[in-house]
């Protein structure tokens, strides 16, 4: 990633739960633009632990997005105030690093900026790895793909920082590290609170909803939410990932993560990463 600067005078910071989530998935492992997606929910299903062709299936998955990539992600997070993030972009989990563009709506006067009701307050091009994301102003007149725009744009073009806590870097965060160069234990999955909790049809395909595992520390059946994971996991019959959804403290909106399929011609750009 690029050099850091300071941007708005805050510290970068990682909240404890989630890092203890990303180690959880990684060990053992709708919103806004959600609802153009046609999904039918299986209401009447009670929720239970998984069985152990479903952990299997719940552990493929994170294999089967880094075999995939370089994969297409939608993301959308609520930001409180009515404003909303939405990235479209490609990651690529060989890499772990990821290319898209970025639009932040809101009402008039979130965030500090004057927009009509719903309006546009933001828009451009952003960047993301393990480390942390960079921002640039989209070129004016540019139809193409953000990735092949992003190529163009120096390393000096980027206005880079750490991750905070703010739904949209944990969102961006939690989607970088989600694809793994080997399956989980399902054993392990199911022995940490991986629970099946329904089953959707979203755009003509089956997918079972699956709670990950629970947070280290968390006891079964305390808490708001019977002490289950905050992230939401929606699998097919193959292992495939198609959702995913995180709730965040104190807020009632889930940042979401929607995966559409491999973008074969995608080749993110080095200029963000390079040395000159």
């Amino acid at each position: 990633m690029a050099r850091k600067r300071k941007t708005d005078g805050r510290t970068p910071r990682r909240a404890l739960w989630f890092r203890t989530l990303i180690a959880i998935t990684a060990c053992g492992a709708a919103v806004g633009g959600l609802a153009a997606y046609r999904t039918l929910s299986d209401d009447t299903a009670t929720e239970r632990p998984v069985t152990m062709d479903e952990a299997s299936r719940l552990a493929l998955s994170r294999l089967n997005l880094y075999q995939a990539s370089p994969l297409k992600v939608d993301l959308t997070a609520t930001e409180g105030g009515g404003v909303v993030v939405r990235v479209k972009g490609v990651v690529d989990y060989r890499t772990h690093r990821a290319v898209g563009s970025y639009q932040i709506t809101g009402s008039s006067g979130a965030s500090g900026a004057s927009a009509p009701a719903g309006g546009q307050l933001d828009h451009g091009l952003i960047v993301w790895d393990t480390g942390g994301l960079g921002l640039a102003p989209e070129p004016k007149g540019d139809s193409r793909p953000p990735w092949q725009q992003a190529e163009h744009i120096p390393r000096s073009g980027w206005s880079a920082r750490s991750y905070t806590t703010d739904p949209l870097d944990a969102g961006l965060q939690l989607l970088i590290e989600l694809g793994a160069d080997r399956p989980d234990n399902p054993l392990l999955l199911a022995q940490s609170g991986a629970r099946r909790l329904g089953s959707d049809r979203i755009d003509g395909r089956d997918y079972e909803r699956f709670a990950g595992p629970r947070a280290q520390g968390a006891t079964p059946g305390a808490g708001p939410d019977g002490g289950r994971s905050p992230l939401t996991y929606w699998v097919d019959s193959d292992g495939g990932l198609r959702r995913v959804t995180m709730r965040m403290p104190g807020l009632g909106t889930p940042t979401a993560v929607e995966f559409s399929g491999r973008d074969g011609r995608a080749k993110l750009p080095e200029a963000p990463w390079g040395t000159g």
